[in-house]
């Protein structure tokens, strides 16, 4: 169950500890393979969330996954976790966590949808454009959509812009089939 206001708290405890201690960058490389680690390997988020598994027995079981491959403050942090009963909610907290730490160094994703791969170069101006409207750092993250025939769709934190051609051609679908010249055959 989504519970931001738990992740949210747990993530803004995590960045002042982290930063208290100087290895904010290591948590959030820490937090960066724990989301990685819940997106593609489902088994790790049902261990988290199974109630019939005791937290002895999840606390190991994530010792053995995480200890050689977390800093000392995150192992500490998922220990407390099983130990409070949220462990489940570890997946939710490092997004929190990871939204939090671009808020405080300033970085803002921006996700790029295109038809096809596009060019690193072309990649490059678009990051390079996009960070002179801004005094943001840009993240960018690529997607390939076939279905928008051409044409980008370029989103940011609460924006959209649809450059696509399959929304020009939504756009035309909607003005034909509002065209009161043409009557209506049956």
């Amino acid at each position: 169950m989504r519970n931001p206001r738990l992740a949210s708290r747990y993530a803004k405890s995590l960045i002042d500890l982290s930063s208290e201690k100087g290895q904010l960058e290591a948590v959030q490389a820490d937090m960066l393979f724990l989301q990685q680690l819940s997106k593609t390997n489902p088994d790790v988020v049902n261990l988290l969330k199974s109630p019939i598994i005791k937290p002895e027995k999840k606390q190991q079981i994530l010792a053995a996954i995480l200890d050689s491959r977390v800093s000392a403050i995150t192992s500490a942090f998922v220990k407390l976790l099983v130990i409070k009963g949220r462990e489940g909610n570890l997946p939710e907290i490092a997004g929190e966590y990871l939204r939090q730490y671009n808020t405080l160094k300033g970085i803002s994703k921006v996700k790029i949808t295109t038809a096809v791969p596009v060019d690193a170069k072309v990649l490059d101006v678009i990051k390079q454009k996009a960070e002179a409207g801004s005094d943001k750092k840009i993240e960018l993250e690529t997607a390939v959509n076939a279905d928008l025939i051409g044409g980008f769709v370029l989103e940011t934190e609460d924006k959209l812009f649809d450059a696509s051609v399959l929304r020009d051609l939504n756009d035309i679908k909607k003005q034909f089939a509002g065209n009161i010249y043409v009557p209506e055959l049956k």
